[in-house]
């Protein structure tokens, strides 16, 4: 049988991909065991999901390739196809949904204020949603993003607090808004002052380390704009795993009419 580039390549990119599943996998089954918070139970199914469908998909496309199995290696493409399509559809949809929506600046200072309705209707419905919420505050406590902020800003003055660039979530969650006027004395710590504010996020701060503003729009808008940072981030390694994908698609293609042209010159060769 004469030699196929196009086979063999196919066959070291799914032995390659078999061998990542399997530490993918591995760690879906250790959180669902070993799991202990809500943050990471919540991961576990996606995980395991992830590693199973690249297993069973690596496995297609090496014993396709290597075995000469068209029909696996046709199933194998079709997949891939697919993999490719919602692929696209993904980074379409990532762009659309987080190109809306940004911290306002505000003066004399190093951080912003993050509004909830300034960002795409879709990311609001999904994060404000109660059960969705609950589980996202459960991830923020356990990753003690306040408890970590109050311990490094403890000894700051309030002008020099002022000055902090903090980040989307710290601004959002860990102080309460600009627009309430309460007056710095640490921190996770403020005092209420005479000023009357129309936030509705003013009456549902407290200084309860526990609670701070994790109940408060600004909060859900600190975490939509950290989120959408982070789905730019994906959508852009999305683009460049697309470009992988359609080379090895290409190359599956390659294979896969390798294989009808041997499979053609086997009947014949019977016949």
């Amino acid at each position: 049988m004469a030699f196929r580039l196009s086979n063999n390549l196919v066959g070291i990119l799914n032995f390659v991909t078999f061998l990542l599943s399997i530490p993918i996998l591995g760690a879906g089954i250790w959180l669902s065991r070993e799991g202990v918070t809500e943050c990471e139970r919540f991961l576990d199914k996606p995980v395991i999901v992830i590693g199973v469908f690249l297993m069973v998909v690596s496995l297609a496309g090496l014993i396709g390739a290597c075995c000469r199995v068209t029909w696996l290696l046709w199933v194998y493409l079709v997949v891939m196809f697919l993999l490719i399509v919602l692929g696209i559809v993904f980074t379409i949809f990532a762009f659309a949904v987080t190109n809306k929506g940004a911290g306002e600046v505000l003066s004399n200072r190093g951080y912003k204020e993050y509004r909830l309705g300034d960002y795409s209707n879709w990311l609001q419905k999904r994060v404000t949603d109660g059960k969705n919420w609950n589980k996202i505050k459960s991830c923020l406590a356990d990753s003690k993003v306040c408890t970590d902020y109050s311990q490094k800003y403890l000894n700051l003055s309030p002008e020099e607090f002022y000055k902090e660039h903090l980040s989307a979530v710290q601004s959002g969650c860990c102080k309460p808004s600009n627009d309430c006027g309460f007056t710095y004395v640490g921190p996770t710590n403020w005092t209420q002052g005479s000023a009357v504010s129309t936030n509705a996020d003013c009456n549902l701060w407290s200084n309860d380390i526990n609670t701070l503003c994790f109940n408060c729009n600004s909060c859900k808008a600190g975490f939509i704009d950290n989120l959408k940072s982070a789905w730019k981030k994906v959508a852009v390694v999305n683009v460049v795993f697309l470009v992988f994908l359609i080379i090895v698609y290409s190359v599956g293609c390659c294979a896969f009419r390798n294989n009808r042209r041997d499979n053609h010159y086997q009947q014949g060769w019977k016949a």
